[in-house]
């Protein structure tokens, strides 16, 4: 069985009110967290959006849980100054930090003025990218021209062992291109057969280490406010991803999201007041080879949904490690 986890969702609560969610989820059973890094919410409805870099730091140093974070090598971070931020959380807490590099959205980018790369260039950046950050985290000093430029960067203080870099894919497409750098594969919960062909394709290329799915749900104990939280929330999540990638402000996807209907966010997020349909989910997705499965509830009030899955669903899907 996958070890589930809670996934921190910096986009609807504040830094110091998630600091007390991840650590509410390590006392209810959860066994591991992952962070979002984002500059702004989806929706003016989340209305947060803190510093995952700062909180990161707070929620290592006050559980006792591995954690991860999306990190994206583009205009906001240099791939010189994420690989400082990376290498020194794993320096800090050696073996419990990941971190997952994506191409990026324009939603968190765009704020430097730089402009919005297509696809396949955000791709070849990010390449090179990870190129950068793993040599620095081995203790290279690292010089290169081209699509990312470095001049003489050294870390001073090395990790031991080096944070693994996953990659964050979405497509199988990505996800095989990916195998040939990636230390593990983070996606997001899709329908199974899509969700299927990126485990092949990654496995199929080669790619190693741990399949991580964020899986988005809601749950409360009646069906129309599971409903009525997924719709509120997650209504601006339901898009393809070149359109989630290329819209730039929280204003956009507001707008974008006017017109969508439970049945589109119903593609996005598992919705069920039962608890045994989540079971199942989570039972399904860790039968097609995700080892880390990190729930996300999208209501903003965590506490009963950290509460009622820490009492009736995390141990019936404990891995026999953790059930002793």
């Amino acid at each position: 069985m996958a070890r589930l986890g809670f996934h921190a969702s910096h986009e609807q609560a504040s830094p110091r009110q998630l600091l007390r969610d991840v650590q509410h989820a390590e006392q209810a059973g959860f066994a591991c967290a992952m962070s979002s890094d984002h500059i702004a919410p989806w929706s003016a409805r989340q209305g947060h959006s803190g510093n995952t870099w700062v909180w990161l730091g707070a929620a290592l140093a006050t559980t006792a849980l591995p954690i991860g974070t999306l990190a994206i090598p583009g205009a906001r971070y240099h791939p010189v100054v994420l690989a400082h931020h990376i290498a020194t959380l794993a320096q800090l807490f050696p073996g419990r930090f990941w971190a997952a590099l994506g191409s990026g959205e324009a939603m968190n980018e765009h704020v430097t003025g730089a402009p919005w790369p297509p696809k396949e260039q955000r791709v070849e950046h990010l390449e090179a990218a990870t190129e950068v950050i793993s040599r620095l985290q081995q203790g290279e000093e690292v010089s290169r021209d081209g699509t990312v430029t470095v001049d003489r960067a050294r870390l001073w203080d090395v990790p031991d062992p080096p944070a693994p870099l996953r990659a964050a894919a979405i497509s199988a497409e990505s996800a095989a291109r990916a195998a040939a750098w990636a230390d593990g594969l983070v996606t997001v919960v899709q329908p199974v057969d899509a969700l299927r062909r990126l485990v092949t394709a990654y496995r199929e290329a080669g790619g190693g280490g741990s399949l991580a799915l964020q899986l988005h749900l809601s749950w409360a104990p009646d069906r129309s406010e599971a409903e009525a939280l997924a719709m509120d929330q997650w209504s601006t999540n339901t898009f393809p991803p070149d359109v989630a990638a290329d819209t730039e402000t929280t204003a956009e996807f507001d707008r974008l999201a006017a017109g969508a209907t439970l049945e589109d966010v119903r593609g996005a997020v598992r919705i069920s007041e039962d608890l045994g349909r989540h079971r199942a989910w989570i039972q399904e997705y860790a039968e097609l080879g995700f080892e880390e499965i990190y729930l996300h509830h999208v209501g903003r009030e965590q506490a009963r949904f950290i509460d009622t899955f820490g009492e009736h669903v995390l141990p019936a899907l404990r891995t026999p490690e953790e059930a002793r």
